[in-house]
């Protein structure tokens, strides 16, 4: 009997991507772990209870966050659901460290063309990230699980660790700074100096041939099914609901505000801004500030 109603499902998922107009959306719920950052500031005697629980607030609201992905047969976009923020919430560096957080604008990608088109907002400044899909060199497994009622695949990849990515971040240790220079002779220091970025991060994604497009949130696709979760060790992206041929279909353009720049381009304005901004925060490390 299951097998008979998964042939069904099959059946009826083939003739949907048959029609010419197919179009798909899905929910997905992305959480990022906040232990290595709450370590920095649990014990600390400067900091009340309430500035720790505003902090904590303030950090879910950047690592939890709600985003929709419109798809068709070959492109999507990506987008944070929009939610109202209470006054002053959504302003300033905190806007800023959120577009870090893997939201932001409208991420847009064309596997037929193998493009991807972002809009940013960085320090007051409106970019376009234009560039190639990063080639995933997936290793597909025979591991299976089922979400959402969806039949899924295990595959994972290698890839190198973005820089500008605060999720990829982790707050370097003391027993790390051992071989660190003298005080008087480090005056000067980068916001690199004071995190672990690791060079690579592994990535673990499970996709539904039951859904046969190449698409998943963020930056991921290159599967043979739309990829429903996926996890690089810190950051979980799940997806919480699927609807097929939605009756009010999105519109799947490429965002066109920004200055147009690639991927590398944009992560050297980025890098060399951060590092200014951490010599001008001094010794103390890496401080955000208003772009107001």
């Amino acid at each position: 009997m299951k097998k008979f109603f998964f042939l069904v499902t099959v059946l009826a998922t083939t003739v949907s991507f048959a029609q010419k107009d197919f179009q798909g959306m899905a929910v997905y719920e992305s959480k990022t772990s906040t232990a290595d950052f709450k370590s920095r500031f649990e014990g600390n005697k400067e900091i009340t209870p309430d500035m720790q629980k505003m902090i904590e607030e303030r950090m879910k609201k950047m690592f939890e966050k709600t985003f929709i992905l419109n798809f068709d047969k070959s492109a999507s976009i990506y987008k944070e659901e929009e939610r109202l923020d209470a006054p002053g919430q959504g302003q300033g560096g905190m806007r800023m460290m959120s577009s870090f957080m893997g939201g932001g604008g409208t991420h847009y990608k064309n596997v037929k063309e193998k493009m991807y088109k972002v809009d940013k907002e960085f320090m007051g400044k409106e970019f376009l990230v234009k560039d190639s899909l990063t080639t995933y060199n997936w290793q597909m497994s025979g591991e299976t699980r089922v979400i959402g009622g969806y039949n899924c695949f295990k595959a994972t990849a290698v890839i190198p660790a973005s820089k500008t990515d605060f999720r990829n971040f982790r707050p370097k240790r003391n027993d790390d700074k051992k071989d660190e220079k003298p005080k008087e002779e480090a005056k000067k220091t980068s916001f690199f100096d004071e995190i672990d970025l690791p060079k690579e991060i592994t990535i673990t994604a499970w996709y539904t041939p039951e859904i046969p497009v190449s698409q998943g949130p963020e930056g991921y696709w290159g599967l043979p099914g739309l990829i429903l979760e996926v996890n690089d060790g810190k950051t979980t992206i799940l997806c919480s609901k699927v609807v097929l041929n939605p009756k009010d279909k999105a519109d799947i353009k490429a965002p066109t505000t920004g200055k147009e720049v690639s991927q590398k381009e944009y992560d050297e304005t980025v890098t060399k801004k951060m590092e200014e901004m951490s010599e001008m925060g001094g010794r103390g490390g890496f401080q955000m500030r208003s772009t107001r």
